[in-house]
């Protein structure tokens, strides 16, 4: 049984987690090939998360720039790890931080969190598909199955209450080990690819012809690179459909044919596509539909995967007479009346706009479109956003309508940008929203059929140009600057 040591090297502490965790999933795998053989354990097996733990008696003051990498105060400060096979270069940095910024040991061991029975499973295995109803009624004999009270996201609401002085442990992540894992199934089902290629770059569309022309982009860069010459190694479609780009001499990957993978019968509720670079920099983008519950769905989802930025892209109503179909609203406010985060985050939190976000859309904007200063106000505006929960807000009372957004100074009405802004405030990851004027239902031109064909044609293309554009400045960006300490709460956790 592998016990608690303490490591002075990042490296080796990370080493023996890795060893730890294996150790653990090896155990587990084998009791339950051993009772689908028909020999069910003598006794319950139970294998565990590892840990980390740090402690700190003074005071530290830290670089007073930094977002993340060291704890608030004085404390033991403690978090239960997972998949570090996926989490290695992240897992690398944030030990890396906590010992330059405090000079502590790292202590690493096993927890006292067991892992459930279906976390340990090979990702393309299924449980559902090799046990019958007996058999899954017993599992719970036998092994550890999930449990929804360790789930929850009490870190990251601020809601966990800890006894310091008694035992109590300060947390260090804002995910732990079953809570990540979980997330890790649901993004598997929900995007239909597997979560290893997801990159720290993501953007959101709530229509498919962004998707479509991503798909066109995607599949050009890697069969004869981009022409601003970036190194993209891959792109991944749903069912995990793998083109792979050519290495210096021509071959691919392993010695791979260029395509891999079968796609699916059909597309799962969130699709996910991803334009992979070897560090995993790269762009990720996922059509989450329309409407909150799905944008909040897929963020709670992704932000265990600690990208450094998430981006909307999307169309929304123009409210301003002064507005013409194919303009661009850069966000820099939410109305949030989408709902689905008020118990989380309650409407009374104010979004702010971040500026490391804000100027790399700005910039991006003024490149492909090619205007400049105030030339630039002929294209785009800045203003709020109001997110709502109706689809159809164009039938409530007119007079209702106009006092709501005159108060709130909105300039555009979605249903997505501010949940996906509220949940990267909430989940401490970079956000933010570059819209599309479709239609302006407050002044006669509605979104009918056929009516927008030839905007969407023209306007589709430039704005997924100016999104990846955008993503590629905040890439460029040391990711202690782009985390923005108007994230932090008081007492935030160190990893990112």
């Amino acid at each position: 049984m592998s016990s608690i040591r303490t490591f002075t090297e990042p490296a080796e502490a990370l080493a023996y987690a890795s060893a730890i965790y294996q150790q653990s999933i090896a155990t587990l795998r084998a009791a339950l090939s051993e009772m689908l053989a028909g020999r069910p354990p003598a006794e319950r097996v139970r294998a565990c998360y590892p840990m980390i733990r740090v402690r700190t008696d003074l005071l530290t003051r830290p670089d007073s720039r930094r977002s993340f990498g060291f704890v608030a105060g004085p404390g033991v400060f403690e978090t239960t790890l997972t998949r570090p096979d996926l989490f290695n270069r992240y897992f690398a940095e944030q030990f890396r931080l906590l010992v330059e910024n405090h000079g502590v040991a790292l202590e690493i061991g096993p927890s006292e969190q067991p892992i459930p029975i279906h976390f340990a499973l090979p990702e393309k295995a299924v449980l559902d598909a090799s046990f019958d109803e007996r058999r899954s009624f017993e599992l719970g004999d036998h092994f550890d199955l999930p449990d929804l009270s360790v789930m929850d996201d009490s870190i990251a609401n601020g809601t966990q209450g800890v006894v310091v002085g008694s035992g109590g442990k300060l947390p260090l992540a804002l995910f732990t080990g079953p809570r990540v894992d979980y997330s890790l199934h649901r993004l598997s089902h929900y995007t239909g690819t597997s979560p290893g290629h997801f990159q720290n770059f993501v953007l959101f569309t709530n229509y498919q012809f962004y998707i479509d022309e991503f798909i066109r982009l995607g599949r050009q860069y890697v069969n004869s690179g981009n022409p601003g010459g970036e190194a993209y190694s891959a792109f991944v479609e749903p069912g995990n459909v793998i083109t792979w780009a050519a290495g210096q001499d021509g071959r691919f990957p392993n010695g791979a044919p260029q395509h891999n993978g079968t796609a699916p019968e059909r597309l799962p509720q969130m699709p996910a596509y991803h334009l992979q670079r070897p560090d995993r920099s790269g762009i990720t983008m996922v059509n989450i539909g329309v409407g909150p519950s799905n944008a909040r769905t897929i963020t709670d989802h992704i932000a265990v995967l600690r990208p450094h930025a998430w981006l909307m892209l999307g169309h929304c109503a123009g409210l301003r007479q002064t507005q013409r179909l194919g303009d661009y609203v850069l966000a820099h406010g939410y109305v949030r009346e989408d709902h689905v985060l008020d118990e989380e985050l309650p409407p009374w939190v104010p979004i702010p706009a971040l500026a490391e976000v804000q100027r790399a859309l700005e910039q991006a904007v003024a490149e492909v479109a090619n205007l400049q200063g105030y030339d630039l106000k002929r294209v785009m505006r800045t203003g709020t956003v109001a997110s709502v929960d109706n689809r159809n807000w164009e039938l409530q009372t007119h007079s209702t309508l106009v006092h709501r957004f005159n108060l709130s100074r909105a300039i555009a009405l979605d249903m997505e940008s501010a949940t996906i802004a509220a949940n990267g405030f909430r989940f401490r990851v970079p956000y933010g929203t570059l819209l599309c004027v479709s239609d302006k239902p407050l002044h006669g031109e509605l979104k009918l059929a056929g009516m927008a064909s030839r905007f969407y044609h023209e306007r589709v293309g430039q704005h997924l140009e100016i999104g990846i554009r955008a993503l590629d400045k905040l890439r460029r960006q040391p990711t202690d600057q782009l985390h923005s300490r108007k994230l932090r709460s008081f007492a935030e956790v160190a990893f990112q």
